[in-house]
């Protein structure tokens, strides 16, 4: 749980990857050139980016959200920002900046699995300067989200970090795909400065270059990283920590398109852990909120709050864990 004390004006702050995603579902959506004209089922156009869906479920889960990011003075930069705003997240700090066009990603859905194409604008127009430290300061845990995809700051993240743990703020990290496929940059650098690192199976695979997640999970360990959450999609999710392991299953989810279920575990991981929750619990909020965005189209459009029944049940059960634990030590 994070350690920060005192009064802060934010639960979590995250560095926005700020975009639209156009989501293609049904029928043939694999493209084929030579001007062949194909039918798609079906289209939605949502917020996208990780870190704006994810700072929309912790809001959701009663976090006091803060995202400093840049959109286009462009109808997608609007539509972000509104979908934001309507979901308690702050974008004080969220510039319109008319020099940029806001970021496109276009995802080509087939059951659980889907290509995206990504054109970039403000996904990543963060620079250096916009890490302040007044924003640092302002908050009890920091979710670095897009690791690969925020540019800008790639070279100064571990000096980010740093900072913000001199602040006394938590760390996450989910580094989602690297589009160039080199996994490399100043992660390794970063790893020993997070608390909580999120990544899924094949990223978890890729990134140590282990042949498994036991494997990947041992090499994150040793870099450093107290506690690691690895989601495994339709499988459910495991966290590994000092003193052991957890899993967590879930039931399939039908009729959404997976989009932004991962970040919507993140956030609902954190919900739990930064309220001191148990981590089995907090791999239970956080699969919980998972499966319902992938029941959904978009990736806020399923986020549960906390006052969800299948969240409260999974609190009560912690909180009575908890109950007997304390009585059964006196």
């Amino acid at each position: 749980m994070s350690g920060a004390t005192g009064a802060r004006a934010y639960d979590v702050i995250t560095f926005g990857d700020l975009a639209v995603d156009l989501i293609m579902t049904g029928g043939d959506i694999v493209p084929r050139f030579g001007q062949a004209e194909q039918l798609v089922g079906d289209y939605s156009v949502e917020m996208g980016g990780s870190c704006s869906i994810f700072a929309c479920q912790a809001a959701k889960l009663g976090l006091r959200v803060g995202i400093v990011g840049r959109v286009g003075d462009d109808g997608f930069g609007r539509l972000i920002r509104r979908t934001m705003d309507e979901c308690g997240v702050d974008t004080s700090q969220v510039v319109v900046d008319p020099t940029l066009k806001t970021g496109l990603g276009i995802a080509l859905c087939h059951g659980d699995d889907r290509a995206i194409l990504t054109y970039m604008g403000s996904i990543n127009a963060l620079r250096p300067d916009d890490a302040t430290d007044e924003f640092l300061a302002s908050a009890r845990h920091l979710h670095y989200g897009s690791f690969f995809l925020h540019t800008g700051l790639l070279p100064v993240v571990p000096d980010t970090l740093r900072r913000a743990r001199a602040f006394g703020l938590s760390v996450s990290l989910d580094t989602n795909w690297d589009p160039e496929e080199r996994w490399n940059s100043t992660l390794l650098e970063a790893l020993p400065l997070v608390d909580v690192f999120m990544p899924n199976e094949r990223e978890a695979m890729t990134i140590s270059r282990r042949g498994s997640v036991t494997e990947a999970v041992e090499w994150v360990r040793a870099q450093g990283v107290p506690i690691v959450a690895v989601k495994r999609g339709a499988d459910g999710a495991q966290v590994f920590h000092e003193g052991g392991a957890h899993e967590c299953s879930v039931t399939p989810a039908a009729g959404g398109d997976s989009v932004g279920a991962g970040d919507s575990f993140d956030a609902g991981f954190l919900a739990g852990w930064l309220r001191g929750m148990p981590l089995d619990a907090c791999l239970e909020i956080g699969c919980h909120c998972g499966r319902s965005v992938a029941s959904a189209v978009g990736g806020v459009e399923g986020q549960p709050r906390w006052a969800d029944d299948g969240i409260r049940r999974i609190a009560e059960r912690a909180n009575q864990a908890n109950a007997a634990e304390y009585s059964g030590s006196e």
